[in-house]
Protein backbone atom coordinates (compact mmCIF):
# COMPACT_ATOMS: atom_id res chain seq x y z
CA UNK A 1 0.00 0.00 0.00
CA UNK A 2 1.41 3.22 -1.15
CA UNK A 3 1.71 5.86 1.80
CA UNK A 4 0.42 8.87 1.65
CA UNK A 5 2.40 12.27 1.69
CA UNK A 6 0.98 14.80 5.02
CA UNK A 7 2.06 18.26 3.93
CA UNK A 8 4.04 19.71 6.87
CA UNK A 9 2.34 23.22 8.36
CA UNK A 10 4.78 25.71 9.16
CA UNK A 11 4.59 26.52 12.94
CA UNK A 12 0.67 25.00 14.45
CA UNK A 13 -1.35 27.65 16.59
CA UNK A 14 -3.14 26.58 19.69
CA UNK A 15 -6.26 26.02 17.47
CA UNK A 16 -4.51 23.32 15.18
CA UNK A 17 -3.34 21.49 18.22
CA UNK A 18 -7.10 21.28 19.10
CA UNK A 19 -8.08 20.23 15.92
CA UNK A 20 -5.14 17.70 15.44
CA UNK A 21 -6.34 16.23 19.31
CA UNK A 22 -9.75 16.11 17.97
CA UNK A 23 -8.88 13.54 14.96
CA UNK A 24 -8.07 11.21 17.93
CA UNK A 25 -10.86 11.81 20.52
CA UNK A 26 -13.44 10.17 18.72
CA UNK A 27 -11.98 7.15 18.31
CA UNK A 28 -10.81 6.95 21.77
CA UNK A 29 -14.38 7.41 23.00
CA UNK A 30 -15.75 4.30 20.68
CA UNK A 31 -13.02 1.74 21.75
CA UNK A 32 -13.44 3.22 25.25
CA UNK A 33 -17.62 2.44 24.92
CA UNK A 34 -16.73 -0.88 23.27
CA UNK A 35 -15.06 -1.66 26.62
CA UNK A 36 -11.61 -2.52 24.06
CA UNK A 37 -9.40 -0.80 27.11
CA UNK A 38 -10.59 -3.07 29.59
CA UNK A 39 -7.81 -5.22 30.91
CA UNK A 40 -7.52 -9.38 30.40
CA UNK A 41 -6.41 -10.26 33.31
CA UNK A 42 -7.33 -14.05 33.22
CA UNK A 43 -6.30 -14.53 29.25
CA UNK A 44 -2.80 -12.77 30.52
CA UNK A 45 -2.86 -15.41 33.31
CA UNK A 46 -3.63 -18.47 31.64
CA UNK A 47 -0.81 -17.21 28.95
CA UNK A 48 2.15 -16.94 31.86
CA UNK A 49 0.52 -20.46 33.24
CA UNK A 50 1.07 -22.40 30.34
CA UNK A 51 4.46 -20.59 29.62
CA UNK A 52 5.23 -21.65 33.14
CA UNK A 53 4.70 -25.17 32.27
CA UNK A 54 6.38 -25.40 29.33
CA UNK A 55 9.69 -24.10 31.07
CA UNK A 56 9.51 -26.80 33.66
CA UNK A 57 8.55 -28.95 30.73
CA UNK A 58 11.97 -28.06 29.34
CA UNK A 59 14.19 -27.95 32.19
CA UNK A 60 12.87 -31.86 33.30
CA UNK A 61 14.08 -32.76 29.45
CA UNK A 62 17.44 -31.04 29.83
CA UNK A 63 17.95 -32.90 33.28
CA UNK A 64 16.32 -36.40 32.12
CA UNK A 65 18.85 -36.35 28.96
CA UNK A 66 22.06 -34.77 30.72
CA UNK A 67 25.30 -34.63 28.91
CA UNK A 68 23.96 -35.28 25.76
CA UNK A 69 24.00 -33.69 22.22
CA UNK A 70 20.61 -34.68 22.17
CA UNK A 71 19.79 -32.11 24.63
CA UNK A 72 20.56 -28.81 21.99
CA UNK A 73 16.80 -30.20 20.24
CA UNK A 74 16.15 -28.01 23.81
CA UNK A 75 17.52 -24.47 22.65
CA UNK A 76 14.98 -23.74 19.68
CA UNK A 77 11.97 -24.19 22.35
CA UNK A 78 13.56 -22.82 25.06
CA UNK A 79 14.40 -19.17 22.89
CA UNK A 80 10.96 -19.27 21.18
CA UNK A 81 9.67 -19.82 24.95
CA UNK A 82 11.61 -16.76 26.16
CA UNK A 83 10.53 -14.43 23.21
CA UNK A 84 6.82 -15.41 24.76
CA UNK A 85 8.25 -13.90 28.53
CA UNK A 86 9.29 -10.94 26.63
CA UNK A 87 6.15 -10.62 24.92
CA UNK A 88 4.41 -10.65 28.38
CA UNK A 89 7.18 -8.23 30.10
CA UNK A 90 6.52 -6.14 27.27
CA UNK A 91 2.68 -5.91 27.76
CA UNK A 92 2.97 -5.79 31.81
CA UNK A 93 5.39 -2.55 31.31
CA UNK A 94 2.33 -0.83 29.08
CA UNK A 95 0.00 -1.87 32.15
CA UNK A 96 -2.27 -4.01 29.21
CA UNK A 97 -2.55 -6.87 32.26
CA UNK A 98 -3.35 -5.00 34.98
CA UNK A 99 -3.84 -1.17 35.65
CA UNK A 100 -2.37 -1.78 38.77
CA UNK A 101 1.39 0.28 38.64
CA UNK A 102 2.73 -2.38 41.70
CA UNK A 103 1.21 -5.89 39.82
CA UNK A 104 2.45 -4.66 36.76
CA UNK A 105 6.04 -3.57 37.38
CA UNK A 106 6.16 -7.28 39.42
CA UNK A 107 5.03 -9.11 36.85
CA UNK A 108 7.65 -7.34 34.36
CA UNK A 109 10.31 -7.76 36.95
CA UNK A 110 9.77 -11.74 37.03
CA UNK A 111 9.49 -11.96 33.27
CA UNK A 112 12.31 -9.36 32.28
CA UNK A 113 14.86 -9.64 34.97
CA UNK A 114 14.51 -13.12 36.31
CA UNK A 115 13.68 -15.22 33.54
CA UNK A 116 15.16 -13.06 30.97
CA UNK A 117 18.28 -11.39 32.33
CA UNK A 118 17.00 -7.79 31.19
CA UNK A 119 16.22 -4.90 32.93
CA UNK A 120 12.68 -3.77 33.33
CA UNK A 121 13.86 -0.13 34.13
CA UNK A 122 16.31 0.23 31.32
CA UNK A 123 13.99 -1.10 29.15
CA UNK A 124 10.78 0.84 29.74
CA UNK A 125 13.01 4.01 29.79
CA UNK A 126 14.11 3.39 26.16
CA UNK A 127 10.84 1.76 25.26
CA UNK A 128 8.22 4.87 26.52
CA UNK A 129 10.91 7.59 24.29
CA UNK A 130 10.18 5.15 21.63
CA UNK A 131 6.04 5.43 22.14
CA UNK A 132 5.99 8.47 22.60
CA UNK A 133 7.89 9.88 19.36
CA UNK A 134 7.66 6.77 17.08
CA UNK A 135 10.05 6.94 14.52
CA UNK A 136 11.59 10.27 15.39
CA UNK A 137 15.03 10.82 14.36
CA UNK A 138 16.00 12.71 17.56
CA UNK A 139 13.80 11.42 19.76
CA UNK A 140 12.82 7.90 19.40
CA UNK A 141 16.23 5.63 20.40
CA UNK A 142 15.10 3.05 18.47
CA UNK A 143 16.33 4.96 15.51
CA UNK A 144 19.26 6.58 16.70
CA UNK A 145 22.62 5.66 14.44
CA UNK A 146 24.37 2.79 15.92
CA UNK A 147 24.97 -0.05 14.41
CA UNK A 148 22.52 0.43 11.95
CA UNK A 149 21.42 3.38 10.66
CA UNK A 150 18.04 4.84 9.49
CA UNK A 151 18.71 7.81 7.57
CA UNK A 152 20.83 8.90 4.77
CA UNK A 153 22.28 11.76 7.01
CA UNK A 154 23.33 9.10 9.50
CA UNK A 155 25.43 8.31 6.90
CA UNK A 156 28.06 11.05 7.16
CA UNK A 157 31.29 10.33 9.25
CA UNK A 158 30.89 6.74 9.08
CA UNK A 159 34.27 5.13 8.94
CA UNK A 160 35.85 1.60 9.22
CA UNK A 161 34.21 -1.07 10.42
CA UNK A 162 30.73 0.99 10.84
CA UNK A 163 31.31 2.50 7.68
CA UNK A 164 31.02 -1.34 6.03
CA UNK A 165 28.35 -2.42 7.81
CA UNK A 166 26.24 0.67 7.09
CA UNK A 167 26.62 -0.22 3.26
CA UNK A 168 25.47 -3.57 3.27
CA UNK A 169 23.74 -3.34 6.43
CA UNK A 170 19.93 -4.61 4.50
CA UNK A 171 21.92 -8.17 4.34
CA UNK A 172 23.58 -8.32 7.33
CA UNK A 173 20.31 -7.31 9.38
CA UNK A 174 18.42 -11.06 9.92
CA UNK A 175 22.04 -12.26 11.23
CA UNK A 176 23.38 -8.92 13.18
CA UNK A 177 19.97 -9.90 14.99
CA UNK A 178 21.11 -12.88 16.31
CA UNK A 179 23.03 -11.22 18.80
CA UNK A 180 19.97 -9.34 19.83
CA UNK A 181 19.02 -11.09 22.85
CA UNK A 182 22.83 -10.95 24.00
CA UNK A 183 22.38 -7.31 23.63
CA UNK A 184 19.55 -6.47 25.81
CA UNK A 185 21.40 -8.16 28.60
CA UNK A 186 24.67 -6.09 28.43
CA UNK A 187 22.43 -3.03 28.13
CA UNK A 188 20.51 -3.89 30.81
CA UNK A 189 23.46 -4.78 32.83
CA UNK A 190 25.10 -1.72 31.92
CA UNK A 191 22.38 0.26 33.31
CA UNK A 192 21.64 -1.42 36.71
CA UNK A 193 25.62 -1.58 37.68
CA UNK A 194 26.79 1.64 36.04
CA UNK A 195 27.63 4.16 38.75
CA UNK A 196 27.42 6.97 36.20
CA UNK A 197 23.91 6.35 35.35
CA UNK A 198 22.12 7.71 38.38
CA UNK A 199 18.53 7.84 36.84
CA UNK A 200 17.25 4.56 38.69
CA UNK A 201 16.56 4.82 42.04
CA UNK A 202 19.09 2.97 44.36
CA UNK A 203 16.44 0.91 45.71
CA UNK A 204 15.29 0.18 42.33
CA UNK A 205 18.26 -0.81 41.21
CA UNK A 206 19.20 -2.57 44.16
CA UNK A 207 16.04 -5.14 43.08
CA UNK A 208 17.12 -4.94 39.47
CA UNK A 209 20.52 -6.30 40.54
CA UNK A 210 19.65 -9.03 42.74
CA UNK A 211 17.13 -10.31 40.15
CA UNK A 212 19.67 -9.67 37.47
CA UNK A 213 22.32 -11.74 39.16
CA UNK A 214 19.63 -14.68 40.11
CA UNK A 215 18.87 -14.89 36.59
CA UNK A 216 22.18 -15.22 35.41
CA UNK A 217 23.17 -17.80 38.85
CA UNK A 218 20.32 -20.43 37.67
CA UNK A 219 21.22 -20.16 33.96
CA UNK A 220 24.24 -21.17 34.49
CA UNK A 221 23.74 -23.75 37.37
CA UNK A 222 20.84 -25.63 34.83
CA UNK A 223 23.66 -25.48 32.09
CA UNK A 224 26.57 -26.44 34.01
CA UNK A 225 24.59 -29.58 36.00
CA UNK A 226 22.98 -30.93 32.94
CA UNK A 227 25.63 -30.44 30.20
CA UNK A 228 29.60 -30.62 29.75
CA UNK A 229 31.20 -27.28 29.29
CA UNK A 230 30.98 -27.41 25.84
CA UNK A 231 27.66 -28.64 25.03
CA UNK A 232 26.64 -25.43 27.83
CA UNK A 233 28.25 -23.15 25.86
CA UNK A 234 26.81 -24.17 22.70
CA UNK A 235 23.39 -24.71 24.08
CA UNK A 236 23.54 -20.93 25.53
CA UNK A 237 24.88 -19.76 22.08
CA UNK A 238 21.84 -21.53 20.43
CA UNK A 239 19.41 -19.80 22.62
CA UNK A 240 20.28 -16.65 23.08
CA UNK A 241 20.89 -16.46 19.04
CA UNK A 242 17.50 -17.86 18.25
CA UNK A 243 16.11 -15.60 20.65
CA UNK A 244 17.56 -12.56 19.38
CA UNK A 245 16.24 -13.65 15.48
CA UNK A 246 13.04 -14.07 17.16
CA UNK A 247 12.71 -11.02 18.63
CA UNK A 248 14.27 -9.17 15.47
CA UNK A 249 11.89 -10.44 13.04
CA UNK A 250 8.71 -9.86 15.37
CA UNK A 251 10.11 -5.74 16.21
CA UNK A 252 11.69 -4.85 12.30
CA UNK A 253 8.76 -4.68 10.47
CA UNK A 254 6.76 -2.39 12.11
CA UNK A 255 8.29 1.18 11.89
CA UNK A 256 11.27 0.63 9.03
CA UNK A 257 10.50 2.20 6.27
CA UNK A 258 7.98 4.04 7.44
CA UNK A 259 7.38 8.06 7.90
CA UNK A 260 10.58 9.59 9.76
CA UNK A 261 9.33 12.82 11.31
CA UNK A 262 11.61 15.64 12.57
CA UNK A 263 10.50 19.46 13.51
CA UNK A 264 10.48 20.54 9.68
CA UNK A 265 7.73 17.46 8.30
CA UNK A 266 6.11 16.81 11.37
CA UNK A 267 4.33 20.27 12.78
CA UNK A 268 0.45 20.33 13.64
CA UNK A 269 0.22 16.07 13.35
CA UNK A 270 -2.04 15.43 16.94
CA UNK A 271 -1.31 11.65 18.15
CA UNK A 272 -3.26 9.96 16.01
CA UNK A 273 -1.29 10.88 13.07
CA UNK A 274 1.86 10.46 14.96
CA UNK A 275 1.54 6.97 15.66
CA UNK A 276 -0.50 5.95 12.62
CA UNK A 277 1.83 6.86 10.03
CA UNK A 278 4.66 6.28 11.44
CA UNK A 279 3.68 2.34 12.30
CA UNK A 280 2.97 -0.33 9.82
CA UNK A 281 0.49 -3.45 10.42
CA UNK A 282 1.23 -7.14 9.65
CA UNK A 283 -1.89 -9.02 7.62
CA UNK A 284 -2.45 -12.66 8.95
CA UNK A 285 -4.47 -15.09 11.27
CA UNK A 286 -4.08 -16.48 14.23
CA UNK A 287 -0.52 -18.01 14.41
CA UNK A 288 0.94 -14.52 13.31
CA UNK A 289 -0.66 -12.92 16.27
CA UNK A 290 0.88 -15.93 18.32
CA UNK A 291 4.09 -15.43 16.15
CA UNK A 292 4.63 -11.87 16.61
CA UNK A 293 3.62 -11.32 20.14
CA UNK A 294 0.42 -9.31 18.97
CA UNK A 295 2.84 -6.53 17.32
CA UNK A 296 1.63 -7.23 14.24
CA UNK A 297 -0.72 -4.90 15.16
CA UNK A 298 1.90 -1.73 15.56
CA UNK A 299 -0.85 1.16 14.38
CA UNK A 300 -3.62 0.09 17.10
CA UNK A 301 -1.07 -0.51 19.86
CA UNK A 302 0.85 2.63 19.03
CA UNK A 303 -2.82 4.39 19.63
CA UNK A 304 -3.36 2.36 22.82
CA UNK A 305 -0.40 1.13 24.55
CA UNK A 306 -2.02 -0.33 27.45
CA UNK A 307 -4.87 -2.11 24.93
CA UNK A 308 -4.87 -6.22 26.16
CA UNK A 309 -3.51 -8.15 23.40
CA UNK A 310 -6.34 -9.62 22.63
CA UNK A 311 -8.14 -6.90 22.00
CA UNK A 312 -5.75 -5.12 19.50
CA UNK A 313 -7.34 -7.63 16.38
CA UNK A 314 -10.52 -6.07 17.42
CA UNK A 315 -9.98 -2.40 17.35
CA UNK A 316 -8.25 -3.03 14.06
CA UNK A 317 -11.23 -2.60 12.10
CA UNK A 318 -12.68 0.47 14.06
CA UNK A 319 -9.05 2.21 13.50
CA UNK A 320 -8.55 1.28 9.94
CA UNK A 321 -12.40 3.28 9.37
CA UNK A 322 -11.21 5.85 11.69
CA UNK A 323 -8.31 6.86 9.64
CA UNK A 324 -9.81 6.40 6.02
CA UNK A 325 -12.61 8.53 7.31
CA UNK A 326 -10.04 11.05 8.35
CA UNK A 327 -7.65 11.11 4.87
CA UNK A 328 -4.63 9.29 7.09
CA UNK A 329 -3.08 6.63 5.95
CA UNK A 330 -3.56 3.37 7.52
CA UNK A 331 -0.41 0.95 5.90
CA UNK A 332 -0.88 -2.89 6.65
CA UNK A 333 1.22 -5.80 4.42
CA UNK A 334 2.06 -9.18 4.56
CA UNK A 335 4.87 -10.18 6.46
CA UNK A 336 7.25 -11.44 3.83
CA UNK A 337 6.54 -8.01 2.18
CA UNK A 338 7.07 -6.08 5.20
CA UNK A 339 10.30 -7.70 5.96
CA UNK A 340 10.83 -6.76 1.87
CA UNK A 341 9.66 -3.08 2.72
CA UNK A 342 12.39 -2.84 6.05
CA UNK A 343 15.31 -4.38 5.08
CA UNK A 344 14.98 -2.52 1.32
CA UNK A 345 14.89 1.09 3.13
CA UNK A 346 18.13 0.04 5.03
CA UNK A 347 19.51 -0.98 1.63
CA UNK A 348 18.57 2.62 0.43
CA UNK A 349 20.27 4.37 3.39
CA UNK A 350 23.29 2.91 2.47
CA UNK A 351 23.97 3.62 -1.09
CA UNK A 352 25.81 6.60 -0.93
CA UNK A 353 28.32 4.27 0.94
CA UNK A 354 28.68 1.86 -1.74
CA UNK A 355 28.86 4.52 -4.56
CA UNK A 356 32.80 4.46 -5.82
CA UNK A 357 33.38 1.50 -3.25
Amino acid sequence: MPQAAIVAESKPDPTADRTAGSEFAPLLRTVREQGLLERRAAWYARGIAVNLIFLAAIVTGMALLGPSWWTLLLAPPLAILSARMAFVGHDAGHSQITADRGKGRLIQLVHANLLLGMSQEWWNDKHNKHHANPNHIDKDPDVAADILVFTQQQTAGRTGLRRRLTRHQAWLFFPLTTLEGIALKVYGFQAVFSRQDTRMPARRRAVEGLLLAAHVGGYVTLLLTTLTVGQAIVFALLHQMLLGLHLGMAFAPNHKGMEMPDPENSQGWGHLRRQVLTSRNIRGGLFTDWFLGGLNYQIEHHLFPSMPRPHLRLAQPLVRAHCLARGVSYTETGLIDSYRQALGHLHRVGEPLRVGA
